[in-house]
């Protein structure tokens, strides 16, 4: 059962028709986490702002922001999250290998340093691994403090993105 509360354009309250149309702007639509966000308007218009950051702004590739969305959507056994971004990986170039590798928690084999640091961050934040200060500076060294901090928000807010979903029972979208 989808438990997404929508709510229609007439009983939107003035902050929430502010960030409703931002967000129609943006993107042309209210995509699935928003319409859960939205009934908070403030976390709504952040939430656009952080995601917009992440996946046209950021100094991440868009191959690294799909590593990093699939190795946290594979952590909260996110099903929504994890079937679009199979998707999505797939279109900015990684193979189905490593999307396979990735979700199976195998390593990818990422020739690019960047996309290994990438990787390898993510699945160690999610595996609770304290990393060393070693692999830290390697990290680091690859990605750049920037970088550092962009992995960061991105698992934490594609974490909210898997949770939302999986506690509202959204659908998982069609292959």
């Amino acid at each position: 059962m989808n438990r997404t509360l929508e709510i229609a354009a007439d009983d939107l309250t003035a902050e929430q028709k502010t960030v409703f149309d931002q967000l129609v702007a943006g993107r042309g639509r209210i995509l699935g986490p928003y319409k859960i966000w939205i009934h908070s308007p403030t976390v709504a218009s952040g939430m656009e702002h952080i995601g917009t950051f992440l996946n046209k702004r950021s100094s991440l590739s868009t191959r690294e922001v799909e590593i990093g969305i699939l190795v946290i959507a594979q952590h909260w056994d996110g099903e929504y999250v994890k079937q679009a971004h199979i998707k999505a990986g797939k279109a900015a170039g990684l193979t189905q290998e490593q999307i396979d590798a990735v979700l199976a928690g195998r390593d990818p084999q990422f020739s690019d340093p960047h996309e290994r640091a990438v990787y390898r961050f993510a699945t160690a934040l999610a595996s609770k691994t304290k990393l060393s200060d070693a692999d830290f500076a390697e990290i680091e060294q690859a990605i750049g403090r920037d970088g550092v901090a962009e992995v960061l928000v991105l698992l934490g807010y594609y974490t909210s993105v898997a949770l939302g979903m999986k506690v509202h029972e959204v659908p998982i979208p069609a292959q």
